[in-house]
């Protein structure tokens, strides 16, 4: 099973806030806990990686300006990782209509996934979760399964172990991978993946794992996942399979190999070299594309709104 955040009802909401003292609801909080019962769009899904939030709300990164010029429009200086994801956080929740699902894949921690770390990831996501969206985590290199579970009384101990399953949208089915702190997914996992899209074929599937399935060809050098041409052979040979989904490397890039797209997914807020994209994607599905929308945190970063599409249906029938 993957690590899912139910979304908290308002008397949840106001519960949690009197044992922490009652003020410290904002109008943005209570407008989310009463609206959650608003229609969510089960074909619209939120995308995140690579959050990064540390214990201390105030920290920042890379914590001084960047050497050189001045920054120009569309660059950033230093940023703080907990207000890069509340940001998000609030736009989320003030689309129209909000999406049923958010995935953050991978890296919700900014170290190695302490107790603290999640205390306060927790605390950031809340609004999202009383605003009725359902949130799905996949693990990185920077989290820890077992510090993330003991964050979370409401997850059952049959549900711990490998974090992989399936999201079973109208349009789409996603696939959700666990590919733990050091890129390996595993010939039982890979198994298990081959044997679930075999038996669902009658939907296009999208793949969402935090590494990258190869060394990733942008501004930093990094190693792609040790199984990863495993991983593509096997979804290469499914017509069905229509497109990775990773974090990691903290791009935006875009990818294709036959029917297969690969999309590499900005960090929220953690970025790697100066001018890079740092936001989220919106994904709406349809019957026959993924359109993805680009949110930089920035919004005159000249990436803003971005837009590519994953063609779910090839011209001939799906084999």
């Amino acid at each position: 099973m993957p690590i899912t955040l139910p979304p908290i009802t308002r008397r949840q909401f106001v519960k949690r806030s009197l044992a922490l003292g009652g003020a410290a609801m904002t109008s943005y909080e209570l407008a989310a806990a009463d609206s959650a019962n608003n229609l969510l769009d089960q074909n619209r899904v939120a995308l995140l990686a690579d959050t990064h939030i540390s214990a201390d709300p105030d920290l920042v990164y890379p914590g001084t300006k960047w050497p050189g010029s001045p920054v120009k429009e569309g660059e950033h200086e230093s940023v703080n990782m907990a207000d890069c994801l509340a940001e998000t956080a609030k736009n989320i929740v003030a689309l129209p209509p909000r999406p049923a699902h958010l995935i953050v894949n991978g890296d919700c921690a900014h170290s190695r996934g302490t107790e603290e770390e999640y205390k306060e990831f927790l605390r950031l996501v809340e609004p999202i979760r009383t605003a009725g969206i359902t949130i799905h985590v996949t693990i990185g290199n920077h989290d820890s399964r077992e510090k993330l579970w003991k964050s979370l009384p409401f997850l059952k101990k049959e549900q711990m172990g490998i974090q992989a399953d399936v999201i079973e949208l109208p349009h789409a089915n996603l696939v959700l991978l666990d590919s733990g702190k050091k890129g390996i997914l595993g010939d039982e996992q890979l198994n298990w993946l081959a044997k679930e899209l075999d038996e669902r074929r009658d939907k296009p599937a999208l793949i969402f794992g935090h590494f990258n399935p190869y060394p990733n060809r942008g501004v930093r050098p990094i190693k792609g996942m040790r199984d990863g041409e495993s991983l593509l052979k096997l979804l290469a040979k499914r017509k069905h399979a229509r497109a990775y989904f990773y974090g990691h490397t903290h791009e935006w890039q875009h990818n294709q190999r036959g029917h297969l797209h690969l999309i590499n997914q900005p960090a929220v807020s953690y970025y790697f070299g100066k001018g890079h994209a740092q936001g989220w994607v919106d994904m709406k599905l349809t019957e026959t594309s993924a359109d993805l929308a680009l949110h930089c945190i920035n919004h005159k970063h000249k990436q803003h709104q971005d837009r590519w599409q994953v063609s779910l249906k090839d011209k001939k029938k799906l084999e």
